[in-house]
């Protein structure tokens, strides 16, 4: 089937502002032209689609990284818990089921490689140069610091590197992506090209 975004994406579960996800198609699809696209933190795959999109315009990549057991606001009893996607057998949560399905209704299962994994696990040997980074993952400030850490330093010069949830308020929204984006521009290796709602989107020097 020819790839496609769903005509219902905006009833797939995510946290994505429709702005938020224009600006990544449209930064993916410049980027991809580069290399692969590696997103942090799919959950049911709604901001995987718009860069699973872009990348299958240009034949590119994008790998999508999670270990679709949630974050920590998804578990029960949080803010942003889903009892549709608890696994009561196995006692957790699961996502994947849930994005895999997403994934194979647009027809991207040639573009998206799903990553089923932890952010540090998934570095570890991890070689190839990525032309784009979306970091979307835990917002624990160890989970955010890990992600940039782990994944950063494989962005190509002149690459993207996107972080959702940037807030300057505490009162929107948690500060542990803001932090990570605050770490990118004191490290000298980035520059902000824009901030679309909570995404800010920076260029690796």
């Amino acid at each position: 089937m020819p790839a496609q975004l769903p005509p219902d994406i905006d009833a797939i579960k995510g946290f994505l502002h429709p702005d938020e996800a224009q600006a990544l198609y449209r930064w993916a699809q410049a980027s991809s032209k580069a290399g692969p696209v590696l997103e942090i933190g799919s959950y049911c795959g709604k901001s995987t689609l718009y860069l699973g999109l872009a990348a299958h315009e240009n034949g590119s990549t994008v790998f999508a990284l999670d270990h679709h057991r949630g974050s920590e606001e998804h578990q029960q009893g949080e803010m942003f818990h889903d009892p549709a996607l608890y696994d009561a057998e196995m006692a957790q949560v699961d996502t994947f089921r849930a994005f895999r399905h997403n994934i194979e209704r647009a027809g991207l299962n040639d573009t998206v490689v799903p990553v089923v994994a932890g952010s540090a696990a998934a570095a570890r040997h991890w070689q190839t140069p990525l032309a784009m980074v979306f970091i979307d993952g835990g917002h624990s400030l160890d989970a955010a610091l890990t992600d940039y850490r782990c994944w950063a330093g494989h962005i190509k010069p002149g690459g993207i590197l996107a972080i959702h949830d940037v807030y300057a308020d505490a009162a929107k929204g948690g500060q542990a992506p803001r932090a990570v984006y605050r770490l990118a521009l004191q490290s000298g290796l980035f520059a902000l090209l824009e901030q679309v709602e909570s995404l800010a989107v920076l260029r690796r020097l």
